[in-house]
Formats: structure tokens, sequence, C-alpha cells
């Protein structure tokens, strides 16, 4: 993840984010890290008052997964 573009949600005074990234793998399947890194970013956004609203994770052949719908580092 690039921590630019958290700075810059902060820069821009963001009331939400949406953290998108893609599996090298192809394999849309969340990790353990990103899990963590949800979680995590989740205590910080409720910190600067930043909304993570989702984490989607892009696979190949189209295929994504929505941590959030997963329930997956969100409480």
């Amino acid at each position: 993840m690039k921590v630019s573009a958290c700075a810059g949600a902060v820069r821009q005074n963001a009331p939400a984010i949406i953290l998108v990234h893609n599996q090298p793998s192809g394999d849309p399947t969340p990790s353990e890290p990103d899990a963590a890194v949800t979680r995590d970013l989740v205590a910080a956004g409720r910190l600067l008052g930043i909304d993570l609203l989702d984490h989607l994770v892009i696979g190949d052949g189209g295929r994504w997964v929505s941590l959030n719908a997963k329930g997956i580092g969100f409480d």
C-alpha cells in the first residue's frame, strides 16, 4: 500500500476512502496481511475522522473480493 495515498486523504480532508489493490498471483482471496492492513486503517481512520468504506482485492479474470462484505478487518 502506498502511504502517499493515505496521506492524500488526510491532506484533502476526505471523509472516507476505499482501498483497492491487486494480488500478483491473480487469486483475490484476502490474506492475513490484507486483513491486518484493513484493521489498522479502520482504527487509524477512526482517529482521523476518515471512514474506510471497503478494501477490495482484485484478481485476474474479473474476480474480486470485498473485505467489508466478508467482514474481514471491519467491526
